[in-house]
């Protein structure tokens, strides 16, 4: 008797789950599910022998990812070094840095003047042309594996470009492509759906719906009018798009961020977003990884708050993401750091903290997109914070305009009506480093020490490790000046990264800093992600304290956010993690935007 292949093990183990939900969502069409797990063995055919080896080892210790020695940086690729050929070459420098979890921003084909920063994909299986080709990619993603790095990348599921083939031919009149998007004849559908669905950029795209005049029908674009929508509701479009996603997989790619997940599944009478339908498809493509590829890692985006973040990590018996996007800490960070109030952060990490110990998200300070003020105003209002006026202050804080703040960014999407005006700039910038250099160190280095005490995984965006500063050349540039958020996105600074060896320098001084303290949390079990992590009250609301504890370790965490000495009482003693000496708890003293990680 023959014994089952793996795909077939690995098939049998998933098949009824599967199928039900399958059957559930696309009305028991068989024909369809059939072509999906006859799909789901042909990718997995084609899987290389050395993937299937990482595979293997993954398998061997599930737990790989949430360990205290990993260290992410993303990265724009053109930015960066040029081109993939170029990030392959820097691959030292990202050793050095200590990184060894590598986000590449979008990279795949798109059209110029239409791309939306890369995430109005023309093509799936196509690298765009200047940043090389998918034989580059996977050689990075060897050399990656072999240095000890995994990789991570964007997959845009919600909508392609409008250069997409799908989107050309169904322009083009065929029926068979325009259903896999929402095309409609007359405004009648597309109104009742925009009296319920937010508009996710309404200064800069207002709408839900596109009219093309070449064609005279209405197509949805919830984002940009070139980025058509997908419609799940079609299996050929959950087939092709999951075949997509393991096309990348395949390619060397260890972690798949599924971009803005929760608007995948349209439906009339509601918001669109975080409908059931979505995790139904977030399971499935889960459960079509774990068949073909269950060494990668799924990275959900939803950018939104804890109570409607959670979910996205499904239950413990039927999980769906591996990892999420920790948006509301990076956002709550920024509050607090023109507040010097740690409150809202304080109960945001209580939130977190009560989530399944086997939830892990993704924790950083800065990243390629906006800050978008999503704090929990209904809490805040009752220390009398109101919205607008709460968005205008951070908004005025961190574009330097507030009477002492050192801080130098720029607005997005300003709607002055709404007060909904979202932040860009680096992070040193947003510390202060142009007005202020050495109080801006003592703030960029708290700051990152409290990304590194989160619990998950801390992800530098690049730049942050030398202090980089906002890039102001944008605006010279016809095809960025109007998006502020390439204020954010400038080319890296390899002169300046010259400058990291040299400690009389801001390059020097906080590239050791920062590598010290990573150092040091890559050498303590109590930084894993299984570790119990909790807030703790303190007698002034300018200091986080954190407590972290695994096993019989435990460490105590503080955070200065305000710009004045902070005095503190706690009992006991412990070892400061940075000097190696035994501190008095009874009498603590914390300079201007100092910290202490205190080992008991």
């Amino acid at each position: 008797m023959n014994r089952p292949s793996v795909f077939d093990q690995r098939l049998a183990a998933c098949y009824d789950e599967l199928k039900w939900l399958y059957c559930e969502l696309y009305h028991n069409d068989m024909r369809a599910f059939e072509y999906f797990i006859d799909m789901l063995r042909h990718r997995y055919a084609e899987r290389r022998a050395s993937l299937t080896a990482l595979d293997a080892a993954r398998l061997a210790d599930p737990e790989w990812y949430r360990s205290e020695k990993l260290l992410g940086m993303m990265l724009y690729v053109d930015c960066f070094a040029g081109n993939l050929r170029g990030v392959l070459e820097k691959l030292p420098y990202l050793k050095e840095c200590g990184v060894n979890y590598l986000h590449l921003m979008p990279l795949l084909k798109t059209v110029k003047g239409r791309s939306d920063g890369g995430y109005a994909v023309a093509d799936f299986r196509e690298v765009q042309p200047e940043l090389g080709s998918m034989g580059d990619l996977e050689r990075l993603a060897d050399a990656c594996h072999e240095a000890g790095i995994s990789l991570c990348l964007d997959f845009v599921m919600n909508h392609t470009s409008e250069d997409h083939r799908w989107a050309r031919a169904a322009r083009a009149g065929s029926q068979v492509d325009q259903a896999r998007y929402f095309f409609y004849d007359n405004w009648d559908i597309p109104n009742e759906y925009e009296k319920t669905t937010p508009q996710v950029f309404p200064t800069t795209a207002p709408g839900n719906f596109t009219y093309l005049e070449d064609i005279h029908k209405i197509v949805m674009t919830s984002f940009y009018p070139y980025q058509w929508d997908l419609n799940y509701a079609n299996p050929m479009v959950f087939n092709d798009m999951t075949e997509n996603l393991l096309y990348l997989a395949n390619r060397g790619m260890d972690v798949i961020r599924l971009d803005a997940i929760p608007y995948i599944w349209k439906q009339l009478g509601t918001k669109s977003r975080n409908l059931p339908q979505v995790h139904t498809l977030s399971r499935m493509i889960r459960l079509a990884c774990e068949i073909v590829c269950p060494g990668v890692l799924l990275l959900g985006e939803v950018v939104m708050e804890p109570a409607k973040v959670a979910p996205y990590f499904g239950t413990v018996d039927k999980p769906e993401c591996h990892m999420l996007y920790n948006v509301t800490t990076m956002c709550t960070t920024w509050h607090t750091l023109a507040t010097a109030d740690v409150r809202l952060l304080h109960r945001q990490i209580d939130q977190i903290s009560a989530l399944p110990k086997t939830d892990t998200f993704q924790n950083y300070l800065r990243c390629h997109d906006d800050i978008g003020w999503g704090l929990d105003y209904e809490w805040m209002l009752q220390f009398g914070t109101t919205e607008v006026a709460h968005k205008k202050y951070l908004n005025d804080w961190f574009t330097g305009k507030w009477p002492g703040s050192r801080a130098r960014g720029a607005l997005y999407n300003d709607d002055p009506r709404l007060g909904d005006a979202r932040l860009c700039g680096t992070t040193a910038s947003l510390c202060g480093m142009e007005a202020d250099e050495q109080t801006a160190l003592a703030c960029d280095e708290m700051m990152h020490a409290w990304m590194l005490t989160q619990s998950g995984i801390p992800v530098l965006y690049s730049g942050d490790e030398i202090g980089q500063l906002n890039d102001y050349a944008y605006v010279n540039d016809p095809d960025k000046c109007e998006d502020s958020r390439y204020l954010h996105r400038g080319k890296f600074d390899w002169a300046a990264a010259e400058k990291r060896h040299d400690p009389t320098t801001r390059q020097g001084k906080l590239f050791a800093a920062l590598r010290r303290l990573e150092q040091i949390r890559a050498s303590e079990p109590v930084f894993r992600a299984d570790a119990e992590f909790h807030a703790f009250d303190l007698e002034t609301d300018a200091v986080l304290g954190v407590w972290r504890r695994r096993g019989e370790e435990i460490l105590l965490a503080l955070f200065n956010f305000a710009d004045a000495p902070q005095s503190l009482r706690l009992s006991g003693s412990a070892k400061d993690l940075l000097t190696g000496e035994q501190v008095d708890l009874h009498e603590i003293q914390l300079p201007p935007y100092g910290f202490l990680w205190l080992k008991q």
